[in-house]
């Protein structure tokens, strides 16, 4: 069975990715240090797959700890989640971001060309894309200038990349670049578990409805939308991981030096008001919402085109956004 580096693999999509790893017949082998999740995933993802995934407390940016795993486990292939992804926060702190996302991504590489492992999907983000002038979004869509430090590591990180590609020989690499992941495991045992004040909308909605959050504000309802309100493209978390496992299996039959990039997105565009309505709808529920001012930095509207992913990797999601809001209530109510 190969055994596959999760960086970040207790966290929210990295968890997930580690069921659908399973799932495949692979092993997953899971490196967090937990400055954004919690321990208490290693037995959730053991109750889920009946198998105890080998676990190490650590950070990517330490040569010492990816040194202890090569010397316990043989790695075949990484995906490479870790990153610090608070918009805001890296806004305030940009040099943090630059030093773990950044840092972090080159110690890998050069552990990877020491150890011989060839393959890595890398996690990016549709934040590259910036405001796109022309929707959807294609992989050939010119990757604006970053509203953030935390979307311009994206960028540098998949410049890093190609660059590396072109000169190693025997490296191949993936860059999966996501619209908003949403939604839980069916099962409601894992899901999003943000620390603090969610930065996203979905957990906004579902700490709303459990009585966490007094109200949820939607920020701004005059923008060019059908509502005024901003549009997403919302992907189920299991259809994203899924996306990870198509992605590690295609670059095996890959040639050396390989290096593409996908989007994973629904291909269709949500309103955050069609979104609010939906999660009431399916779960039965009214939530407190108001309209807010814009928020500064906010883009209007994006979402992807995916026929590429499904041509290529054969990849198509399997989960609406119905389904998504009740997984997500179901995993709150699970809290």
């Amino acid at each position: 069975m190969k055994k596959i580096l999760i960086t970040g693999g207790a966290g929210y999509i990295g968890s997930h990715t580690a069921v659908e790893l399973w799932n495949s017949g692979f092993e997953p082998i899971i490196l967090d240090d937990l400055s954004n999740s919690d321990s208490n995933v290693l037995d959730r993802l053991e109750e889920i797959t009946g198998k105890r995934f080998s676990f190490f407390k650590g950070d990517c940016n330490d040569k010492k700890q990816l040194e202890e795993i090569s010397s316990q486990h043989q790695i075949s292939g990484i995906i490479h989640f870790a990153a610090f992804k608070s918009v805001g926060e890296s806004t305030a702190q940009p040099l943090k971001y630059y030093q773990n996302n950044v840092g972090s991504l080159l110690i890998l590489l050069e552990w990877m060309k020491e150890k011989d492992i060839q393959d890595l999907v890398f996690s990016s983000s549709c934040t590259v894309y910036g405001q796109p002038e022309v929707l959807p979004v294609t992989e050939s869509t010119p990757r604006q200038e970053a509203e953030s430090p935390y979307g311009n590591t994206k960028k540098i990180c998949e410049d890093i990349l190609v660059d590396y590609v072109k000169s190693q020989p025997g490296i191949r690499v993936i860059s999966l670049r996501y619209f908003n992941p949403v939604g839980a495991h069916p099962s409601a045992k894992i899901g999003e578990l943000p620390l603090g004040v969610p930065q996203n909308l979905v957990p906004f909605i579902t700490q709303t409805a459990a009585g966490i959050r007094e109200k949820l504000t939607v920020f701004g309802n005059d923008y060019d939308t059908v509502d005024g309100s901003c549009v997403r493209d919302y992907i189920h978390v299991m259809d994203l991981a899924d996306a990870h496992v198509k992605a590690l299996d295609f670059l095996k039959g890959q040639k050396t030096n390989f290096y593409e990039v996908f989007n994973v997105g629904t291909g269709e565009g949500n309103t955050v008001l069609e979104v609010i309505q939906t999660f009431e709808k399916v779960n039965g529920l009214k939530l407190n919402y108001e309209i807010g001012p814009r928020r500064p930095g906010d883009v209007v509207k994006t979402w992807a085109d995916t026929s590429k992913i499904r041509k290529v990797l054969g990849w198509s999601p399997k989960y609406s956004l119905e389904d998504s809001m009740r997984d997500s209530w179901r995993w709150q109510k699970n809290l």
